[in-house]
């Protein structure tokens, strides 16, 4: 016994603890506590606190984790979220003291007794319907924290939705979904972005599957042919691996729930597709100001493209093209509302052809030069089309040299040369719209045979139009419905997929061709009003201009290693601290930080596998 201890100590200790009642009886609540609040320091900042974890704790409170923190003395209940850690020090000493470093590199067993340590984000103070409110202080030092279920997690997070994504990491089984009947999700548009093999291939055939599921009509405009077979099950091993990890089945799109689109003339990756459709541009429904844009014309070419545009709608006026010569009353009058309310930086003039203009231009070109030309349309060749042609065209009132109009003649026959304008032959037809927009419908537009960057790029603006107009309709009867007392009835959200939106909307280009990304722009306001979201998908989003991030309201960030891109985020995307910021770079493949508007915080999600085959997976 060391000297200075007394033989009564332990009775005197005894004694003092029956005079002051005993014992105190365990708070079996104390058994779920991982840990305890720490005092702040100097360098504390607002809305974040650290917790020291118990032994045996330490990992019991993961990174992203949610924890309730119970305020004592004061009884105010606070939600938090693990920012950082859970990290392991020594009890006592240093983790970088001299006793620990030489116990480590000389091979000894000694393992000092440890606690953890994490840092904490407050989400809000927790009242006691379960509301959050912005906290007014904060919780006080040694307060117990708790980790939450995973029930309690997804009831916190709001993460339920009919369109499932994942699971959210640090919370074992809280699946992450995205309401699709929610007017401020989707309709608000999405971009998906990340590097080459970070995952965005399956995030997308992921959500096209679940999209379809939950009703909603689908639309991938897909540059690369990359979801050309998404009607079979993956034969992916490691996919099928992975998708059986989570309790998930390999599984196609219905067949006759699927079209694959593609440009007439043109190939596709998948030429065996049970519902393979070819399709024809139609001329008459681009804008003027976007063809413009689209053959690179000068300011005098375009002067000179203009005229030639007034002259051709002036005949096809004329010679009953369009108004029809044969249409009378009420049909004559629902043509001339078309043509007074025709927008013409939306569309150009109903039924004019490409050959058409080519005509117009031809004539204006031999006019001016006075030479000869044989007009290749025989509605031109006729003698009331002669006599038009003689009424409308002045050479003295022509702009221009015959050179300038050869000019803008070789633009329009470069176009003309694609040979996808108003095309009826090989089984093509102009695209029915209406079946775009249908429930539980997906369309793959595969351009990856396109050839030019350009053709993709009208290709894809009329598209976007196209179905928009269709969506305007379908919300139009909807409203209809809904007015006449049809409580059953409800509208079809509708999402657009823009996959390598780099290449449609890259900086340089909006700056070449404004016009059409104003088109794009009235696409996304109009279509948030009408269920029709974008969804925006590139591996070079440092080439998007922040009008088109504007655009979005909801991120699904795969990795991202450039930093300029991240800093560029990080003043687009609100919400996400910098604990996710900072696991970007180095995400693996199906890991992504998801922001969506319905979501309590942005959440890292593990997304899961794709059950659709994909041609190239990443």
């Amino acid at each position: 016994m060391p000297p200075h201890a007394s033989p009564n100590g332990s009775a005197a200790l005894a004694a003092d603890i029956a005079a002051a009642g005993g014992s105190s009886a365990p708070d079996p609540a104390d058994a779920a506590v991982v840990g305890k609040t720490m005092f702040d320091l100097p360098g504390s900042a607002d809305l974040t606190l650290t917790v020291l974890l118990a032994p045996g704790r330490v990992q019991d409170a993961p990174a992203q984790a949610l924890l309730r923190i119970v305020s004592k003395p004061d009884g105010r209940r606070y939600l938090g979220v693990v920012t950082a850690g859970p990290f392991a020090e020594p009890d006592g000493l240093r983790g970088d003291s001299s006793l620990l470093v030489a116990v480590a590199t000389h091979g000894a067993g000694y393992l000092p007794p440890y606690h953890g340590r994490v840092q904490v984000a407050v989400l809000g103070e927790e009242l006691a319907d379960g509301t959050l409110t912005p906290p007014r202080l904060r919780p006080l030092p040694n307060s117990p924290v708790f980790v939450l279920s995973d029930a309690e997690s997804a009831a916190v997070l709001k993460c339920q939705g009919d369109i499932r994504l994942g699971l959210a990491s640090g919370h074992g089984g809280v699946a992450v979904g995205v309401p699709s009947r929610l007017k401020s999700v989707l309709p608000r548009h999405t971009a998906v972005l990340g590097t080459t093999g970070g995952g965005k291939s399956t995030t997308v055939a992921r959500l096209v599957h679940q999209a379809r599921a939950a009703g909603m009509a689908v639309i991938v405009l897909d540059v690369e042919g990359e979801y050309t077979f998404l009607h079979e099950p993956t034969a992916d091993p490691k996919m099928r691996a992975a998708l059986a990890d989570r309790g998930l089945s390999p599984a196609g799109l219905p067949a006759d729930k699927m079209s694959l689109y593609h440009l007439v003339g043109r190939d596709t990756t998948n030429p065996n597709h049970p519902d393979r459709r070819p399709f024809s541009l139609q001329f008459a429904r681009l804008s003027p100001y976007a063809v413009t844009e689209m053959i690179g014309a000068n300011d005098a070419q375009q002067e000179r493209y203009f005229v030639a545009h007034e002259i051709a709608k002036q005949l096809l006026r004329d010679l009953g093209v369009f108004p029809e010569a044969t249409a009378v009353g009420e049909a004559r009058e629902k043509q001339e509302k078309v043509l007074n309310r025709l927008d013409e930086f939306e569309r150009g003039y109903p039924r004019m052809t490409l050959s058409h203009l080519l005509d117009v231009v031809g004539l204006c070109k031999a006019a001016v030069g006075k030479t000869a030309f044989t007009p290749f349309n025989d509605l031109f060749k006729t003698q009331a089309g002669q006599d038009a042609i003689k009424k409308l065209l002045d050479p003295k009132q022509l702009p221009g040299v015959v050179s300038s109009w050869g000019k803008l003649q070789s633009q329009l026959w470069r176009l003309k040369r694609l040979n996808v304008f108003d095309r009826h032959t090989a089984g093509a037809r102009f695209p029915n719209y209406a079946d775009f927009v249908r429930p539980g419908r997906v369309s793959v537009v595969d351009l990856s045979d396109a050839g030019l960057t350009e053709l993709s790029n009208i290709a894809i603006a009329d598209l976007l139009r196209g179905v928009q107009e269709a969506q305007e309709a379908s919300y139009k009867r909807y409203e209809a419905a809904k007015a006449a007392g049809d409580t059953g009835v409800t509208p079809t959200p509708v999402l657009i997929v823009i996959e390598e939106a780099h290449e449609f909307l890259s900086a340089g280009r909006i700056d070449a061709m404004p016009v059409l990304f104003q088109q794009v722009e009235r696409v996304a306001k109009r279509g948030r009003k009408r269920w029709l979201g974008l969804c925006f998908v590139t591996q070079l989003p440092g080439h998007l201009p922040r009008q088109v991030l504007g655009l979005c309201n909801s991120f699904v960030l795969h990795k991202l290693t450039d930093p300029q891109v991240v800093q560029t985020l990080k003043r687009t995307v609100a919400g996400i601290d910098d604990g996710l910021w900072d696991r970007l770079p180095g995400l693996a493949p199906g890991q992504a930080v998801a922001s969506f508007p319905h979501l309590t915080r942005p959440l890292l999600v593990s997304v899961d596998p794709a059950p659709g085959q994909l041609r190239l997976a990443d």
